[in-house]
Formats: structure tokens, sequence, C-alpha cells
């Protein structure tokens, strides 16, 4: 990172931090919500973008940090609760907006001017204010009994009263005159606040893919907003109002907003849901919360904190030394390592992995917010604000690796370690416990579908003898089994016929075998045959000669009766697929 200060290491020889910069005296007052790292040039150099709380009403700026030196800085109109930065089109040269959510609008940022204000949908005012109102706009009613007619509002009243009326509440009698006076000709209006913000990446996941604001409001209600227009694609009404926020996903795709709220609940919010799917109640307020990988890890104001699967599943409950003042998550990109570093008010920074604390970090005084990622031209630098306003970067050594080491209580972690198991291994695991918990109704399947397979084959069966499309047949009526066979390429085919006897032992006599056939495109030489005695499990063959008349290289069926004299029904027929002629026979 390119700093004014040379980084020094610390005093402690084992420390994996370098001490790049500290200063006391900064007059940085935030909170983790409000600071953000962004390449806001395009020069490939983070800068810190903060926005300062101040010290009095009229002190809020948005300022942009370069290195350890102040870059630019901005007036905001009302204390900052959210600074995201995020990519609102696909414009060279990519550089990022900022959007800063403060009261109830959220200002936009680009090339570090301002650039859009958003403001959210205004709320119903209630009727009985805005009579009060309207009176004291005509001076029927003094200051005073405006005042006490407000206060009766207040107390009955299901819908609340505007800032205009809560700041006339809180005036002393001197002021109120002065206040109804400059207020009384304005139009009343009741505006909710921004309480939190976040960003949804809209149909890629890519790093430089363009995103939709997420913002929670005090009116209980969750909007996502378009990147480019700036209007509400999604807006979600929630029991509570929300504190935290976390998103991940892609809004066109599918998306989960993870929302931790005042009435001490967090409530899970998915794609195309008009209310939240999941819920977690906690045991006391939530004061920070934060994502690592597919886990939510939540701190509670009583000193502890919580690991969560992402549909509300209890994982892990760890008691702290002192209270949380700020939660963050620290990415290592490039190892793929993912903690969670939680600030206490003892003046440590302790770090996370799951239930396993990994390391801590003493500091000067007690932090009050926390930012990790590419600062300048360092990939892993911390950043860290104060109480007192003082301002701490420290950068992670290369060479440094963080050990699970379990402090707490109960099995060891080694015994928490999945082992690696091959694919085909894993898959024939499970299908064996599948197998073994579902025999029963596997089985019951099985036997199913075999008597479902022996029923078609049957059926298929007996179609075929009944509708006699196969070149071997067979009858019912008399214990005789027939076999075409055709021969060569044509005009001029050899037509074999094999006939056999199944009986036992009785032989059949008395057989006539006739062809039926299309004269206009066949000529058979021998179209009646006597057939002789057919002894039982003897094959006699009968060959006739078919001649092809069509020139048009079209075929047909002859048509096989095998009968006994005297008698016109056949007892046995076949039907013959002739190919087609590869020539003419030509007179």
């Amino acid at each position: 990172m390119a700093t004014t200060e040379v980084g020094r290491e610390s005093n402690d020889a084992n420390s994996k931090w370098l001490d790049a910069h500290y200063d006391p005296v900064a007059n940085l007052y935030t909170f983790s919500s409000c600071t953000a790292l962004a390449d806001l040039q395009g020069d490939g150099e983070s800068k810190l973008v903060v926005g300062d709380l101040g010290t009095g009403l009229y002190n809020m700026k948005l300022k942009v940090f370069k290195g350890t030196s102040l870059m630019t800085e901005n007036a905001l109109l009302d204390l900052p609760t959210g600074v995201v930065s995020f990519l609102m089109d696909q414009n060279e040269p990519r550089t990022p907006a900022i959007a800063v959510a403060s009261g109830p609008y959220v200002f936009i940022y680009k090339n570090l001017r301002p650039y859009f204000k958003f403001t959210l949908p205004a709320m119903e005012v209630n009727p009985l204010e805005q009579d009060v109102w309207s009176q004291a706009k005509e001076d029927r009613i003094d200051p005073l009994t405006l005042k006490e007619m407000l206060e009766g509002i207040r107390a009955k009243a299901e819908i609340p009263l505007s800032v205009r009326s809560l700041r006339f509440l809180m005036l002393d009698l001197p002021e109120m005159e002065s206040f109804v006076s400059l207020h009384k000709q304005q139009p009343i209006k009741r505006q909710t606040v921004i309480t939190c913000m976040g960003t949804l990446k809209k149909n890629m996941a890519d790093e430089d893919a363009v995103s939709c604001l997420v913002i929670g409001t005090e009116s209980k209600e969750v909007y996502i907003l378009d990147p480019e227009a700036f209007t509400v694609l999604t807006k979600v009404s929630l029991p509570s109002v929300p504190g935290f926020l976390d998103v991940t996903g892609q809004y066109d795709v599918e998306y989960r907003v993870t929302i931790a709220c005042r009435n001490g609940n967090i409530y899970v919010m998915r794609r195309d849901s008009k209310r939240p799917k999941y819920s977690i109640e906690l045991n006391s307020q939530p004061v920070g919360l934060v994502r690592v990988h597919k886990n939510i890890v939540v701190g509670c104001s009583q000193e502890t904190l919580h690991g969560y699967t992402q549909k509300g599943k209890k994982l892990w409950t760890i008691q702290l030394p002192s209270a949380i003042m700020t939660m963050s998550l620290m990415d290592q990109k490039s190892r793929g390592f993912q903690a969670v570093l939680v600030g206490l008010a003892n003046m440590e920074v302790h770090m996370f992995r799951d239930k396993n604390l990994l390391h801590v970090i003493k500091t000067q005084d007690v932090v009050t917010s926390i930012c990790f990622g590419r600062y300048g031209r360092e990939d892993n630098t911390l950043i860290m604000t104060t109480k007192g306003g003082g301002l701490i970067i420290k950068i992670l050594k290369r060479t440094a690796v963080f050990e699970e080491k379990d402090t707490t209580p109960g099995p060891p972690l080694a015994q928490s370690i999945k082992l690696s198991i091959p694919k085909k291994t894993k898959l024939y695991v499970d299908q064996t416990l599948r197998e073994r918990e579902n025999a029963v109704a596997m089985h019951r399947v099985f036997q199913m579908d075999l008597y479902r397979l022996r029923l078609m084959a049957a059926r298929a069966y007996v179609k075929a003898l009944e509708s006699s499309m196969s070149p071997v047949s067979a009858t019912l009526l008399e214990p005789l089994r027939i076999n075409a066979v055709v021969h060569g390429i044509g005009p001029t085919f050899k037509l074999t016929l094999h006939i056999q006897n199944t009986s036992a032992n009785r032989p059949s006599i008395n057989l006539l075998v006739s062809f039926l056939y299309d004269e206009r495109l066949y000529a058979i030489k021998r179209s009646f045959f006597k057939v002789p005695l057919l002894v039982p499990g003897l094959n006699y063959p009968i060959e006739t000669f078919v001649d092809c008349l069509s020139d048009k290289g079209i075929s047909d069926i002859i048509k096989v009766f095998v009968l006994r004299e005297g008698k016109s029904a056949p007892l046995l027929t076949a039907h013959i697929s002739m190919p087609v002629s590869e020539g003419l026979i030509t007179a």
C-alpha cells in the first residue's frame, strides 16, 4: 500500500500483521456499515470511503482517503447509516459508484461527485395531524394548543406523527412560535428513514457485475432498487425494523437476504417471496450479522456469538470476554480463507472461524468499525477506526497462516473434520443406505415392474399371433409352426417355407398351403402345395419362386394360408413382407 510511512513490524516477533499506520486524532467517527473500499478512479488503487458521523449536529461528512491522507470530503445532510460501492452500468471505464444512505435519501456519487439522489416513497400522513396543522396555518390555534392536540394524537392514533410534529413536541415554549411560523405554510410529509443497506448482483456473480441496492427502512420494509433507473423492483414487509442485512445471489436468478431485526429475530427473504421464509429467534438483541460461506454468524448483546445454517439450524454458541462493538468479514481471497472479525469493548479484536478463536489483535482504543480488503495496492489490509476517532491500518503478512485451535470444551477439532471420500465410494454408500432403508418399497416396485413387463410381453405376443404380422406363426387349433425366408435381391426371389409339427406324438395329414398376393405386383410360379404327412419334430421345407412385375420400386405383403382338405377356415396364417426389387422382369 502506498503510504507516507514505512510499514513497521509490531513489537511481537510472531505477529501476523504489519503496523502500517496509526493516527489517534484522525477525527473519524463511524461504524462498519459506513465504511467501504473501492477503486474509484480505475487506476488500480483502492480508496477508503467513510461516512463520518461527526461530533455534532452538522458535522456529518463523506470522506475519501488515499493511503493515509484525506483525498476529498462532501457534507451530508443527515447521519449516514450505510455506505456501499457498486457498479451501476456497463459503461467504460468500469469505475464503481458510491451509495450513501442518509435519512430518507440515498445519495449516489460517481467520480467523487454527486450524481443522483433517491428518495424513499412518502408514507401516509395522519389526517388528524394534517387538520391540526391546517388550523395552525390559519392562526385558529396557538402553539400551546397545537402541542396539546399533537400529544393527544400521538397517544391514540395508529399512524405515527411526522418528523415535523415530533420535532415541534421537543421544543421549549419560547421556540414554538418561531417554529410554527417557519413551517406552517409547507405541506406536511411523513417519510421513513434508512436503517441499513447492502448490494445484490443483478444477473451475474462476477466481481465487476452490475449490482442492485438493497435498503432496509424504519417502516419495517425492505426495498430492492434498479441500478440504472433507481426504481423499486421489489418491496417486502417485515414484522420488525431491520437493523442489519446480508445479501447473496443474483436478483434475476436466485438470491437470499438475511435480515436481523430489532425484535430479536433473524429473517431470511428469498426471490419471489412476499414475506420472509425462515425465522431465527435469538435470546437477545443482535448487534452484528456476518455470512461466512453458507453459515450465518450473529453477535448478540449478551456478549455471545452464535452460528446458524442458512435455514435457521443452530450450530454453536460461544461466550465472549466483553461486549461486542462491531463485526465484519475477513475474506482472504488468495487463500480462500474466510473468518469473522469481532471488535470488543476490552480493546481487542478477535478472529473466529466457526467457533474456533484463531487470533487476537490488541488495539490502543475500543474499535468501532472494521473493514478488510484491498487498500491501495495491498490485497489484505485491515482498517479500523476507534471510539476516540483514531484510524488504524494493518497489513497482513504474506507468510501469515492462521491455525485453528479449539479452545472450547468438548470433542477435539479433528473429530468434526469430514474425511475426503471419493465420489464413487460416497455414491455406493448412499445407494446402500437408501436400499437398506427402503428395501420393502423397492422390492414391491420391482415386482410391479416385472409383472407389468410380463403382461406387456404376453399382450404383444398375442397381438402378433392374432395379426400374423410375424414370419413365424403358430396356432392353437393345430400344433403347427411355420417360418418363411425370402432369398435374393430381385426381380426373382426364392421363397422358402419351413413347416413343423410341434405336437408330441400325433402326425398332421391332409394339409394344403396356398399363397394370396397382388397379381399386379408379383407372379408366383407355384402358388398351391399339398403338404405331405408331417412327422412330429421334423422340419419340412417348401420352395417356390416369386417374380416382381412392378417397375415403381414398391413392395407388398404375401399371405400364406395353411388349410385342411375340405375346410375353408385356415389353420395357420402368416404375412411375408417382400423386399423392394433391384430390377424388373422383362417380357
